[in-house]
């Protein structure tokens, strides 16, 4: 019991030391990003835009795949259930709200954490163990202001951007499957969705892809930046970035949906 309750003591205290850290380089990177130029250590526009390439523009053929699975297969499930009870016609309802609302952040969120949330990881882990990070304080660069900054903004900018984008293109696919199950025009789904939807829906899936954000880019900053022991660390911290991040998300999800909801 002894060994059991000082297992579980230290994985509470390094929990906390780590969520401390995680408070520091947000704080830090909110800081330059605002007070920087001032400091003359400015986060890098050209930098930021490169990270906004990459977590975004790169991103775009493997989000809209999967949107488009997404809205197939909403609507899909809600013609089913709802021909149970004869409601076929209601299915807009439950497939504008679900995807704007749920499913749209949520699923950029996951590819976003597993795409350029582990790139992050393993960058800065790397960097960590080659003592790059070492180099840039002793010339005077800081480095979160130099690497983490500029891969937040981007992920603040890009992730509501990918999420805009998942929810048209989700909705577009919903509505062609459902234009031709249900024998209506596309045009008469496109106006029964317009009017359910509002823009508290919209603005409810973009709050959360704005808190996705920050918790992938602070939670791969941090498991890169704690790296120890060479290139099996690397891999190890990889791996838990995209965990931690994954766990993150679902559960911001479920309290920021009942919070949203009360």
């Amino acid at each position: 019991m002894l060994a059991i309750m000082e297992h579980l003591g230290r994985r509470t205290v390094r929990g906390l030391d780590e969520l401390g850290y995680a408070g520091s380089l947000l704080g830090e990177s909110l800081f330059y990003t605002i007070f920087g130029r001032r400091l003359r250590q400015p986060v890098r526009a050209a930098s930021v835009v490169a990270q906004m390439i990459h977590v975004g523009i790169e991103a775009l053929p493997i989000a809209t795949l999967l949107a488009t699975a997404i809205g197939f297969m909403l609507a899909v499930q809600s013609l089913y259930s709802l021909g149970l009870f004869g409601a076929q016609s209601f299915a807009h309802v439950g497939i504008g709200l679900a995807l704007v609302r749920e499913f749209a952040p949520l699923i950029i969120g996951v590819l976003v954490s597993g795409r350029s949330g582990s790139a992050l990881a393993a960058r800065l882990s790397t960097m960590t163990i080659n003592q790059e990070v070492d180099a840039l304080r002793a010339i005077g660069i800081n480095p979160v202001r130099f690497l983490v900054a500029p891969t937040l903004l981007a992920m603040v900018i890009m992730l509501p951007a990918l999420t805009m984008w998942a929810d048209l293109v989700g909705l577009a696919a919903a509505g062609m499957f459902v234009s031709a199950s249900l024998d209506v025009s596309f045009a008469a789904y496109v106006s029964n969705t317009a009017e359910v939807l509002s823009v508290n829906d919209l603005l409810h899936g973009l709050g959360k892809s704005v808190l996705f954000a920050v918790l992938i880019a602070i939670i791969a900053a941090v498991n890169g930046s704690r790296v120890t022991g060479g290139s099996e660390g690397v891999g190890r911290v990889t791996t838990r970035a995209v965990v931690h991040a994954l766990s993150a998300i679902i559960v911001a999800d479920m309290v920021f949906g009942f919070l949203a909801t009360r």
